[in-house]
């Protein structure tokens, strides 16, 4: 099912940056051979990620091309002691999807030629690893020596959990397996975002979704160019957030450079808001008060410069 939000998710995450409300959903599965149980599964996440961003699920195709793809097959003992047979008969898939979407002209984002030094950078909390590194991912578990069925080593345990819960979101489940803990479904920013971006006070500059290229590749894309004037960079301080335990985890067991971790994953914040220091306490004030909403810290500002600006890393290898 996870599969089915993440295809929503980053579909409706990137035109809710555009400033513009999803309006309907289409998708497309290919295997070798249908397996019923498996696609029912994908296409209710799917419904799901719809429902959760308000659009709706209009259509979609289902193909089946022998030869294609890799078919399920069971694994020998040595390896199925660590998975159900269900799990092992899954084969391949392909998994594809688009959202369209609609905004006023007025409205839409980023707003470049408004963006002034000073501007503060808003960070909404990710649930965990999203939908990108997992190439970087698999090769760290391999050389950890884990399985997916592993109970996982960064997960906090039952008391922990209690006790951490009032300091920080708890992504992780307690007593979670790895494949449980990793495969967290991706935040969904719609209903947390569309009413800043349907306000005609501008309360919201620009909007930058933390997916591959982490934040020094995805922040720049919003701000204003060359030939816009005075250029400007964010100065992000990752002090301003807990980094959570997955993204701590990875970077020790796969001895990432923390510098290379804000290039590859998202680090804790899937969503950057940039806001005029007038209307930060108004905006923060409506993201708390979203329901469900992830959580809001102040990780920066604008400033005059040519590239990202990432203060505090060295406490990620603390």
């Amino acid at each position: 099912m996870r599969a089915g939000i993440d295809l929503v998710a980053m579909s409706v995450n990137d035109l809710i940056v555009q400033g513009a409300e999803p309006l309907l959903f289409l998708d497309y599965y290919g295997t070798s051979k249908l397996d019923v149980k498996v696609a029912a599964d994908v296409i209710k996440g799917i419904a799901d990620g719809c429902i959760q961003s308000g659009c709706a699920l209009v259509g979609g195709e289902t193909a089946e091309m022998p030869g294609m793809y890799a078919e399920g097959e069971f694994c020998s003992p040595s390896v199925s002691r660590h998975f159900s047979r269900q799990a092992l008969r899954l084969g391949d898939y392909d998994l594809v999807g688009f959202a369209v979407g609609a905004v006023r002209r007025s409205l839409l984002l980023p707003r470049p030629d408004t963006m002034r030094k000073g501007d503060v950078l808003l960070g909404l909390a990710s649930s965990g690893l999203h939908s990108n590194g997992f190439s970087l991912v698999r090769k760290i578990i391999q050389r950890a020596g884990l399985t997916y069925s592993s109970p996982c080593p960064w997960a906090p345990s039952p008391a922990s959990a209690s006790a951490q819960a009032s300091a920080q979101d708890q992504t992780e489940k307690p007593n979670a397996t790895v494949g449980e803990a990793l495969l967290v479904p991706t935040t969904i920013y719609v209903r947390q975002l569309l009413p800043l971006c349907r306000s005609e006070k501008t309360l919201v500059k620009g909007l930058a979704h933390i997916t591959g290229g982490g934040f020094v590749e995805n922040v720049p894309r919003i701000l204003p160019g060359p030939g816009a004037g005075a250029r400007l960079a964010a100065e992000i301080d990752v002090t301003a957030w807990v980094l959570p335990p997955v993204f701590r985890w990875l970077m020790r067991e796969g001895n990432v450079e923390p510098g290379e971790m804000a290039r590859t994953f998202n680090c804790g914040i899937g969503m950057v808001l940039v806001v005029a220091p007038e209307h930060v306490d108004e905006v923060v004030r409506l993201l708390d008060r979203s329901i469900g909403g992830a959580a809001v810290h102040k990780i920066g500002c604008l400033v005059e410069g040519g590239s990202t600006q990432l203060k505090g890393l060295e406490t990620w290898a603390a």
